[in-house]
């Protein structure tokens, strides 16, 4: 995505069309806590933060914001903001503690008794199979660069489904396939923590894999639910016209875009790409026959994860890593670790990242322009802020109002230029763990005192809600 298109974005009074989907969206580890409970078994993110240095201030998941006992306020609190659809993951580890074998009926439970209280209310349940919380004992049977796998998690997702389908009309599969792969197994900033690039590369084409036979369990027990992928687009532009940088961006394009979206959607690899990665282990060592038939069986809807742009650098010496990780890392871009990341001159959120609506119009464009088309959902948007707590007891989170309404404008403007864009899901409903960041970064429209596990609807949350009572966006650009 190498295109810089800077579009205006100031069209005030813009109303979605009816059947826009408006959601928020969460994932499993991140707000459940309860990690004992009702015979869950042990993740690798159980494994990772118990590890000296691997999250900011040693912080774990174990309590979260307690969603696991709390969920019933949590769908008030999703009515409450006239949300129409929530999507959440399922913990794989609640229901088969060890990844396989026996289902756990205490686990499932619990999901059969969240989408039961989200129907009460009217909310559509949107479930991913898989949000990187994989069963410590499929790791250390290999993890996601062993084959075996994906087979294991088509089984699980024949499980879940096979629960929940009869509720349940709209599925992700696998999120962010990129970060499981690269952040997991190449620079281990995330669970299960490995720097082994050659196996990144291999656990990446699994998790693709994973996602075909997931499609295939899904659909030989029933055809009337929707399935997607998920995954997470950047734009991404060269720093110059020079022939190092414009390398450079297509490079990143390839591992963090073109890698996957050709495979769900083309049944194909860029040969650029595969290229680049032979010289740590050639295409033949992990993609057999027939996997790219089953990766690009046809989607129903495609999700998509954006948050900014990369600005990119082939020049030696240049910043070499992209990730906004608290602690030290390998790098997340195998057989591309001489590219550097620099700074847009955008303004950043608190992560460090740059706030770029443009780059989430670039990317739709892209998909509309390149891609078979499908209906499209941005299945999470949103932003990390140092929220403060005022006198009033309220949270004024001006810049995150502000990056959601730049967004939700350029969802619009897309919309407008034939982009098949139906719904929107901020990230994230409620501040949560953040992975290796530990709690020091909320990306909530609803705080949460994580010593009493209070709530408040923090300003945002309000001018969503009003957002989607009135089916758009009132007044200028924030």
């Amino acid at each position: 995505m190498t295109q810089n298109t800077e579009t205006q974005i100031d069209t005030p009074g813009l109303v979605f069309p009816t059947g826009f989907v408006w959601g928020s969206a969460t994932s499993a580890y991140q707000i459940e806590g309860a990690l004992t409970a009702d015979g869950r078994g042990r993740s690798i993110w159980d494994t990772f933060v118990a590890q000296p240095g691997r999250v900011v201030e040693g912080d774990d998941a174990s309590v979260a914001i307690d969603h696991y006992n709390r969920y019933r306020d949590d769908v008030r609190l999703m009515a409450d903001l006239g949300l129409s659809a929530y999507r959440f993951s399922v913990s794989w580890t609640r229901i088969q503690p060890d990844g396989k074998g026996e289902v756990n009926a205490k686990g499932l439970d619990f999901y059969k008794r969240l989408v039961d209280e989200l129907l009460s209310y009217g909310i559509s349940p949107w479930v991913t199979l898989y949000h990187w919380d994989l069963p410590q004992t499929l790791e250390d049977e290999g993890g996601w660069p062993s084959r075996d796998l994906s087979k294991r998690f088509a089984d699980f997702a024949a499980i879940v489904h096979g629960a929940l389908g009869d509720r349940v009309a709209n599925w992700a599969t696998v999120n962010e396939p990129w970060c499981a792969a690269f952040l997991g197994y190449s620079s281990g900033e995330h669970a299960p923590g490995r720097r082994n690039p050659a196996e990144s590369i291999k656990a990446a084409h699994h998790l693709n894999l994973a996602h075909g036979l997931a499609v295939q369990a899904m659909r030989a027990q029933r055809t009337d639910t929707r399935i997607g992928g998920c995954v997470n687009l950047y734009a991404i532009s060269p720093q110059s016209d020079s022939e190092a940088d414009l390398d450079a961006a297509r490079r990143i394009d390839g591992m963090q875009n073109r890698f996957f979206l050709d495979a769900l959607m083309r049944g194909s690899y860029p040969q650029d790409v595969l290229d680049d990665l032979t010289p740590l282990i050639a295409p033949e060592e992990y993609i057999k026959d027939g996997d790219l038939e089953l990766i690009a069986a046809p989607l129903d809807m495609l999700l998509i994860n954006y948050y900014s742009r990369f600005t990119v650098t082939g020049a030696e010496g240049g910043p070499k890593s992209a990730s906004a990780a608290p602690t030290d890392s390998g790098s997340a871009w195998p057989g591309n670790e001489h590219v550097g990341f620099v700074n847009g001159g955008r303004p950043v959120t608190g992560m460090g990242w740059e706030v770029d609506g443009n780059g989430l119009l670039e990317v739709l464009t892209r998909l509309r322009d390149e891609y078979p088309a499908v209906p499209l959902y941005i299945s999470e948007n949103g932003a990390a802020y140092d929220d403060v707590v005022t006198d009033d007891g309220a949270i004024h989170d001006v810049e995150r109002q502000a990056y959601i309404d730049t967004h939700l404008r350029v969802c619009h403007q897309a919309i407008e230029a034939g982009v098949p864009l139906e719904g929107y899901f901020a990230w994230s409903l409620m501040d949560n763990f953040e992975w290796a960041w530990g709690y020091g970064k909320r990306f909530g429209l609803v705080y949460v005192d994580y010593p009493t596990q209070t709530r408040i609807l923090k300003d945002s949350a309000l001018w969503y809600a009003e957002t989607i009572r009135h089916g758009g966006l009132r007044g200028p650009a924030q």
